[in-house]
């Protein structure tokens, strides 16, 4: 378990910084993440990689010369937010372009596309790049779905390598592409990890049992065998791989294969080596020879014990950038020549938009808007208060099939938007300037897919109340409408995929409904909460169709959805503040 600790919502923000402090001589801190202490030449693409806390020596200790020029560090088993990555990408840019790689979660391909689209609008050219190597969260026909687990390494480090030779940003996420073509990984657990600050482990083996096919997010296995022996383990893990080869490898016999084994967490080095000796005579049986093998812990998840093997398939042009040299905090291959810092070439900094001080003045707001910035003030207060309240319940749900995260990351966007709502009022904010700020306070502190959606779901509030006019009860149903329009397009769940969707469209319908009919916003507000709570709980009933839980559907039949539950505790949480509504 996760013993040393502080406040555990402050968890990732503290590792990062102690770890910036250990490590000064290859990367300096930026909001959201950390660059190259030392920038790369002018011109050159910039590899920027990230996702949530949790999995050390991803991310940040990927950060150095001939691996990444930039890691954004999420929350705990969260992504970063979409302004993070936007931050660490500039500051890591040299003019080449930027490349954003990252595994293949929901909350990531939201944020980091986000942030893409960001920063091409200010004319940095940005290309995204998903890694999906994990055999065992989709089959061949629905590769694009699966997620990705330690084969990030060998993928960042092709793009990487391409990078410091000079290629276009074009050819640099070709050859993202080719390498994770190449790539597959499986992995075995035989305990859970504990989160900081929980009390318990997100799953646990039967004694005498281990998990197979399990995430790096304490996610459970797809099935579970008879503990096996350090060669039984071996056998499971090669042969599980040799069973799909990529296009191109026909057989194997004369193939050249990057070879991982990677330590989640708990299992002891010398433990990774009795297994990888069997590793290396089983390929070496098949006549593929594995090429710079990599023993240890490279992409974890906290304290889990249990082991991946990835395979890269090597061709000429993968292996000189498997093997060519790098030199980061955590990993270091051959010998690079150190690049000094010229003294007109100083390393890019946050601007100053990038940073608070800068915000512009809030727009101009009625005495009528104020007075409705006062409700919604009170109205984020008491979803902070329910958050808190029911945070560890939250977390235990979203551990049933997921990664047990929910609850953290609830609590710090429904705290950091209070917090944000709080300085907004205070500065006589209206009601749209007040939501839209706690908007990006949510999204940013929360990261995840979560942060994202409810970041959404606040914007299109404001946008309907603006500053200007006392909301009316149709704008807020209109906002809520708004609201659940523009989760479907951006997650991309439609009702009975057991997303917080379905709690989010029948609340909405449901209040537009009332407030069509003539009732008052509190009493259409009562009748949509009392909706949402039935469809809430109607979601145990379902199987998931996205997310991480979706390779563990029949795991989560019999538990509510916790995006679906979160919400429906918000919205009763909030009808008692909307009194002073008409």
């Amino acid at each position: 378990m996760t013993r040393l600790y502080n406040e555990p919502a402050a968890f990732a923000d503290e590792a990062l910084e102690g770890f910036a402090a250990a490590h000064r001589r290859w990367v300096r801190t930026v909001t959201g993440g950390v660059v190259r202490a030392v920038p790369a030449p002018a011109g050159q693409v910039a590899v920027v990689v990230g996702g949530g806390s949790g999995h050390y020596p991803a991310f940040s200790g990927l950060v150095g010369q001939g691996l990444a020029h930039g890691a954004a560090v999420g929350n705990v088993f969260a992504s970063p937010s979409a302004q993070q990555i936007r931050t660490v990408a500039r500051a890591a840019h040299r003019g080449g372009g930027v490349l954003l790689m990252y595994g293949n979660y929901a909350g990531d391909v939201l944020h980091f596309g986000q942030a893409a689209e960001r920063l091409n609008a200010e004319g940095i050219p940005t290309r995204t790049f998903a890694v999906t190597d994990d055999v065992s969260s989709a089959g061949p026909a629905e590769a694009d779905k699966r997620r990705g687990v330690a084969g990030d390494l060998p993928v960042f480090k092709a793009a990487a390598a391409a990078a410091e030779q000079g290629l276009s940003l074009d050819a640099v996420a070709e050859v993202a592409a080719h390498a994770n073509a190449r790539t597959r990984s499986f992995g075995i657990a035989f305990s859970g990890c504990t989160l900081p600050g929980a009390d318990h482990p997100l799953f646990t083996v039967p004694e005498g049992r281990m998990a197979v096919g399990l995430g790096i997010h304490g996610e459970p296995g797809i099935g579970e065998q008879g503990l096996p022996t350090a060669d039984e383990a071996a056998e499971l893990l090669v042969t599980t791989l040799l069973k799909e080869l990529p296009d191109g490898v026909t057989e194997l016999n004369g193939q050249r294969a990057a070879v991982i084994l990677n330590g989640l967490g708990s299992v002891k080095y010398e433990e990774l080596f009795v297994v990888y000796r069997k590793v290396a005579q089983l390929l070496t049986d098949e006549g593929v020879e594995p090429v710079d093998p990599e023993v240890g812990e490279r992409v974890t998840s906290f304290d889990m014990a249990g082991v991946s093997l990835t395979l890269t398939w090597l061709d000429a042009d993968l292996e000189a950038l498997w093997t060519a040299p790098a030199d980061t905090p955590a990993y270091r291959k051959g010998t690079v020549t150190a690049r000094p810092t010229p003294e007109t070439d100083t390393p890019a900094t946050d601007t100053p938009a990038d940073t608070a001080a800068a915000e512009p003045p809030l727009p101009e707001a009625t005495d009528a808007s104020r007075a409705a910035g006062t409700t919604a003030l009170a109205a984020l207060a008491a979803v902070k208060d329910v958050v808190d309240a029911h945070a560890d319940e939250l977390g235990r749900i979203d551990a049933v099939a997921g990664d047990g995260d929910h609850g953290i990351g609830m609590r710090r966007g429904s705290t950091a938007a209070y917090e944000a709502a709080v300085l907004a009022h205070a500065s006589g904010a209206g009601a749209e300037s007040l939501l839209t700020l706690a908007a990006d306070a949510w999204a940013d502190r929360a990261g995840g897919t979560s942060g994202a959606l409810w970041g959404v779901i606040l914007r299109s509030v404001a946008t309907a109340l603006g500053n200007q006019e006392r909301p009316t009860a149709s704008a807020v149903a209109h906002g809520v409408l708004e609201a659940s329009t523009h989760v479907r397009k951006l997650g991309g769940a439609r009702p009975g995929d057991k997303t917080m969707v379905d709690v989010l469209v029948p609340f909405a319908e449901t209040l537009a409904q009332h407030v069509a009919t003539g009732a008052g916003l509190t009493t259409a507000w009562d009748a949509a909460a009392t909706e949402a709570d039935r469809a809430a709980e109607a979601t145990a009933r379902l199987l998931p169709r996205m997310g991480r839980a979706r390779p563990h559907a029949e795991k989560s039949l019999g538990t509510p959805d916790a995006g679906a539950h979160s919400l429906a505790l918000i919205v009763r949480a909030v009808h008692p503040v909307l009194g002073t509504c008409r």
